[in-house]
């Protein structure tokens, strides 16, 4: 039987050209001295952000660390005969998420996931009744978690249920390590309530992380270029860099909670002590995914299907098959076996992946595979993480981060309070803080908006953002 996923789981784009700027490298245009407004990081919250702040007609200059745009979203597109998302997967929210409209203005393939998945006990699928008892059990972990959080906010683990029995290893990766990078033991019953709906997935066929690439083109970036020091007050801020200073009436810092917590970028003043602590609350869970090339269909799965297994414990993954109709499949690992698995290195994650597809499909999987990558997002220095997820007590952290200090508004999936772990939630931040940052400046003259009322929630129970 196959579980549904209902019940499994703007800035303008016709901007004018602007140069791009590579850290003061030879042959690239300097890096401009000063700007209206600075952005730190040039993932999909940063790219937002400039893109709003060049609408509004104001100079702006994202500074990205990295050699490449994108952030957590990044696609390889020579390894494999298929697009490879290291990063981000899935957008959500098609009927109002605005980053849609821009991608399929830009040319770009948009695509609806999968409308259903599978479970494989040992070398067989699920009947139909075991499929319901499955579900049953989500309905019931779910239906506790919400229940707790309206009391307080304590450890998804703390409160599930006992009659879900032996389906307890499967429902705690599925709500835990492959929803938000954590076991279910650190991730907040608050955090996981308020999640808006992620049923309704969406993916670009050229990747997201071509898709953000594609929205940065028109937006000035220096590339390799890392902050290293904000000196900031009510009135202006001062970002250094290896390529010199940037002056700014106002900046939006767009980089992780972990960079963050680490003092990857120094401050002076320093950061309020709130918001560092709010940034370490907020740590980034594990999230990994390896990649296997697997040509002849050994698997036997139908193009992009999603498997995951019947599990004892969280050392289990997610099969996303045949992507594209390609012979591409990749499993994603999380939580602590995530974390685990990653430290010991790419290859010891692909003997994992080899391992369990063996388990579940025999010993044609292990010899089918042809080439192999993997991410280590817990090493990459400038993400050191995946996803954003409250642990016990630390839901209410997220609104602390959209608190500005002086003239810095701090933006990216783990400033929003219902999307975070999304590039949707990542979108919109980058945007939020742009308009708030525009109207310090001046540049904005209509009353700060008011709150947007959370939509009406439908259950959400598996799909990653990865």
């Amino acid at each position: 039987m196959t579980l549904t996923r209902r019940t499994f789981l703007s800035a303008s784009a016709g901007l004018a050209m602007v140069p791009v700027f590579s850290g003061g490298r030879v042959g690239a245009a300097p890096l401009p001295r000063d700007a209206d407004i600075v952005v730190i990081g040039a993932g999909a919250a940063g790219i937002a952000a400039a893109r709003r702040i060049m609408a509004a007609n104001r100079r702006v200059i994202v500074v990205e660390a990295a050699s490449q745009i994108g952030g957590r979203c990044q696609t390889d597109t020579s390894t494999f005969d298929a697009p490879f998302d290291r990063g981000a997967r899935w957008m959500h929210n098609p009927e109002t998420n605005p980053m849609i409209k821009l991608a399929r203005a830009a040319g770009l393939e948009i695509t609806s996931a999968p409308s259903g998945q599978k479970i494989r006990i040992g070398r067989r699928y699920a009947r139909a009744g075991e499929t319901e008892e499955f579900l049953a059990a989500l309905v019931r972990a779910n239906r506790a978690i919400d229940e707790a959080a309206r009391r307080s906010d304590v450890s998804c683990a703390s409160v599930m249920p006992k009659e879900i029995g032996d389906w307890a290893g499967t429902a705690e990766f599925l709500l835990g390590a492959n929803l938000a990078g954590k076991d279910l033991r650190d991730l907040s019953v608050g955090d996981k309530a308020r999640a808006l709906d992620r049923n309704t997935a969406i993916a670009c066929r050229q990747g997201l992380g071509t898709l953000i690439a594609k929205l940065g083109e028109q937006v000035p970036v220096s590339l390799s270029t890392p902050a290293g020091r904000i000196v900031w007050s009510n009135r202006d801020a001062s970002v250094e860099t290896p390529a010199g200073k940037i002056a700014a009436r106002a900046a939006v810092i767009t980089v992780s909670t972990n960079v963050l917590a680490a003092g990857n970028i120094k401050f002076a003043p320093d950061i309020p002590k709130k918001t560092l602590e709010a940034a370490s609350r907020l740590s980034l869970g594990s999230y990994d995914r390896i990649a296997l090339q697997m040509p002849g269909n050994p698997l036997g799965l139908a193009r992009d299907d999603i498997v995951i297994e019947k599990s004892d414990s969280t050392r289990t993954g997610l099969i996303f098959a045949n992507i594209g109709g390609s012979s591409l499949c990749t499993i994603d690992v999380g939580g602590s076996f995530g974390r685990d698995l990653s430290a010991q290195g790419e290859k010891a994650m692909v003997a994992f992946a080899v391992e369990w597809l063996t388990k579940l499909f025999g010993s044609e999987a292990a010899a089918a595979v042809k080439k192999s990558s993997a991410t280590r997002w817990n090493a990459a220095p400038f993400a050191l993480g995946a996803i954003s997820a409250a642990g016990p007590g630390a839901q209410s952290s997220r609104k602390v981060l959209t608190d500005p200090f002086g003239c810095i508004y701090l933006a990216g999936e783990a400033t929003h309070e219902t999307l975070w772990g999304t590039i949707d939630g990542a979108w919109e931040s980058g945007e939020r803080a742009a308009e708030a940052a525009l109207r310090r400046i001046g540049a904005l003259r209509d009353p700060e908006p008011e709150p947007r009322p959370l939509k009406q929630r439908r259950r959400s129970s598996a799909s990653p953002i990865n």
